[in-house]
């Protein structure tokens, strides 16, 4: 049985995407029912897709590949990044949710740059 320090969850990027991802899960539970289909659904995608990708990269043997995967996690960061803006200028997210989401996202940001810089040296 694997542990959680052993394959793609020992990345410190992996485990702060993975965070991210159940934050958005958590402040979407609150959105309104009719955006179930909308925007609760899409961030959702978008912020499990980060987690993903990254996870789908790491189990690649090639750099082109581990590199095209870490890509579209970057991608869906920030796709992640609009529906955050928009979800709090609609009124769904309170400041306090969205300086959280905004500061994690970020951090995902930078540790997803490092790490995709780290495989191109």
């Amino acid at each position: 049985m694997t542990t959680r320090n052993e394959g793609y969850r020992k990345l410190n990027v992996w485990q702060k995407a993975h965070g991210l991802a159940m934050q958005i899960y958590s402040v979407t539970k609150s959105f309104p029912k009719e955006e179930v289909f909308g925007v609760t659904s899409q961030m959702r995608r978008a912020a499990l897709s980060v987690p993903a990708n990254i996870v789908e990269g790491y189990a690649r043997s090639s750099q082109k590949e581990k590199l095209q995967f870490y890509s579209i996690a970057r991608g869906s960061l920030t796709e992640l990044e609009y529906f955050i803006d928009f979800s709090t200028d609609f009124g769904y997210l309170s400041d306090k949710q969205y300086k959280e989401l905004k500061a994690s996202r970020d951090e995902v940001g930078r540790l997803l740059h490092g790490f995709i810089k780290s495989l191109k040296a």
